[in-house]
């Protein structure tokens, strides 16, 4: 029974003699347990006999003994040796049985997240232990929630270029982690499509997009505030998910045998997988850009604006304005990516750092830096979209006539018009994009 008593006395952070709901929450977050919330109100429900929100060591032993009777049995399964412990073999054979892939890298990082003494390999104890902390009902439950710590999704609106492992890059694995995450960036999206609408008026017409746009709704109604938004949702998730791939797959073949990226590296991957992903996905843009900024009812839909685009000026009004684009999203993708992955790396040292409110900083940090490096180019990228049919908009020949052009006429705070705006909408996307993922998530792994 020592070791029970000990893990209770580590979970036991203020040392009153109880494990509080808050200290069992921290403790599962450190290892990448989720939903936290829902795992941590089942244990109390099952175990908190008296109903004061938090388990004493008499409640909380009985949880350890039925959790040490669950997985006694698995433990020696997954032990193929017979040694009395799990090794890196045994990880990666259970991965082929499950039919994934796993690199010896990821392999590592599992054995570490329950290896106390650095051993590199997990005696019965140390398995209970992770077992008792991350509440998996079964095997593929536990495989589930490893895979998940390899991975940390976030972003304005979008999810991040994050650091895939090699098996997360089969969409037939993580597939309901994709549709998650898209239900959430369109739900996301949509609630803030009128924010979204304003930063573009804003970069097009300074200081006159706030009467333009009451005037706009005067007419159009309270509906033309979403005016482009299905084309945005349209081009959201599928352009942040080549992304990921394509930065998942220069990540492993720049890593190689090493644990981690160099800042720099992190950056230049972040600039190509952007800017290749920005390039492929770019006329949804510009569809964007018009169906914002042309009253309601000029088009209809989305198919009409890209037919009327195409009978009217030619196929390469479609990637109007790309050069300063393109310009925007190789600082823009490369410095978010750079410091998002940099400050988790430096989370991930100390579980203090990995709390649901510090991650959302660390998230809005990167966003903030990447767009205060790259905002001007984007004001011109907008601009050139919208010089074929707005007469009050900049008709810049390239982006440092543009830029001269803005200055002159609006001085340095013209190359920021509309940021606030974006810092605006960056704040409820990261919330409904954390939130919202892992509640479909749980949704479609019910239902699938």
């Amino acid at each position: 029974m020592d070791h029970f008593r000990g893990l209770f006395d580590k979970l036991d952070k203020n040392k009153d003699g109880f494990i509080s709901h808050e200290e069992l929450q921290s403790e599962m977050r450190r290892i990448g347990v989720e939903p936290v919330f829902e795992k941590v109100q089942a244990i109390l429900s099952n175990y908190d006999q008296n109903e004061d929100g938090r388990l004493s060591y008499q409640e909380f032993l009985i949880y350890m003994m039925d959790r040490e009777k669950k997985w006694k049995i698995d433990f020696h399964a997954l032990d193929r040796n017979k040694c009395g412990a799990i090794d890196l073999d045994d990880i990666m054979i259970l991965f082929k049985e499950l039919g994934l892939v796993i690199s010896k890298t990821n392999a590592k990082r599992i054995i570490q997240m329950m290896d106390e003494d650095n051993s590199m390999t997990v005696d019965w104890e140390e398995f209970l232990q992770h077992v008792i902390i991350n509440p998996a009902e079964n095997i593929g439950e536990l495989v589930s929630s490893w895979k998940h710590n390899l991975v940390f999704d976030v972003g304005e609106s979008r999810s991040l270029p994050i650091e895939l492992s090699q098996d997360e890059t089969d969409l037939s694995i993580w597939g309901n982690f994709i549709l998650a995450a898209g239900l959430a960036d369109a739900v996301s999206r949509t609630v803030t499509a009128p924010i979204d609408m304003l930063k573009t008026r804003l970069q097009v017409f300074g200081s006159k997009a706030v009467s333009l746009g009451l005037r706009e709704l005067q007419t159009g109604g309270f509906r033309s505030l979403w005016q482009g938004n299905a084309v945005n949702v349209l081009k959201g998730t599928p352009q942040s998910t080549l992304q990921c791939f394509i930065y998942a797959q220069m990540r492993l073949s720049t890593l190689g045998e090493r644990d981690s990226l160099s800042v720099h590296q992190r950056f230049g991957l972040g600039c190509v997988s952007g800017a290749v992903a920005h390039a492929v996905f770019y006329p949804l843009e510009v569809l964007k850009v018009r169906l914002n900024l042309q009253p309601a009812g000029t088009y209809n839909g989305v198919l009409g604006c890209a037919k009327l685009i195409y009978q009217n000026e030619s196929v390469a009004a479609f990637y109007r304005g790309f050069k300063p684009s393109i310009l925007c999203m190789i600082p823009y993708a490369g410095v978010e990516c750079a410091v998002h992955q940099s400050i988790i790396s430096w989370a991930r040292q100390d579980p203090e750092h990995i709390s649901d409110s510090k991650l959302f900083l660390f998230s809005f940090a990167a966003f903030a830096s990447g767009q205060a490096t790259s905002y001007p180019l984007a004001v011109i990228r907008t601009q050139q979209q919208a010089q074929a049919f707005c007469s009050t908009s900049h008709k810049p020949a390239d982006a440092l006539q543009g830029l001269v052009g803005i200055y002159e006429k609006y001085g340095v705070r013209g190359f920021y018009n509309g940021m606030g705006a974006s810092f605006v909408r960056a704040v409820p996307c990261v919330l409904l994009n954390y939130t919202l993922t892992s509640k479909f998530e749980t949704l479609l792994s019910s239902v699938f």
